[in-house]
């Protein structure tokens, strides 16, 4: 089983992303659809879209925007539930982390789901807020990681 990489371009490839979003966020996760799709839902330069695609199917999505001091905020990590355990969300995560390099960032931040943390602290990310806050009323945390070589 292979991960492609495949860099967002079309509007087709788009909708998949968000297709996959809604799938994982509104209807597992009972996030209204108007919190999940936002203004950062378009082709263009300031939001940056990958979906991960195995055995020809779209698998996990994530995007990266633009962030203070230099940073990418990564935002609507989602795996479809076939394709989870399966090391997926790793390999979306370092290409996000390695898109945002080739953008000239050098740090990485995202709002983790709580029940998601221990995944982003194997992949070397730091917890840096003191305290859980809600997000479509689901506990999170910040975290943060440095992205120079």
């Amino acid at each position: 089983m292979a991960a492609v990489i495949v860099p967002v371009k079309t509007e087709e490839q788009l909708e998949e992303a968000c297709n996959i979003r809604k799938e994982v966020f509104v209807q597992e996760q009972k996030v209204p659809e108007e919190l999940e799709i936002d203004e950062y839902d378009v082709i263009g330069p300031d939001a940056h879209h990958i979906l991960i695609e195995v055995d020809g199917r779209y698998a996990a999505t994530g995007r990266l925007i633009y962030y203070k001091d230099n940073a990418a905020k990564m935002q609507r990590i989602a795996v479809r539930k076939d394709f989870r355990s399966q090391g997926i969300g790793k390999v979306l995560l370092l290409a996000m982390e390695e898109l945002a390099r080739e953008l000239g960032l050098t740090k990485s931040v995202l709002d983790a789901q709580c029940q998601a943390e221990a995944f982003y602290q194997k992949l070397g990310y730091v917890t840096t807020s003191t305290e859980t806050f809600l997000d479509a009323n689901i506990p999170h945390v910040r975290m943060e990681k440095s992205l120079e070589l």
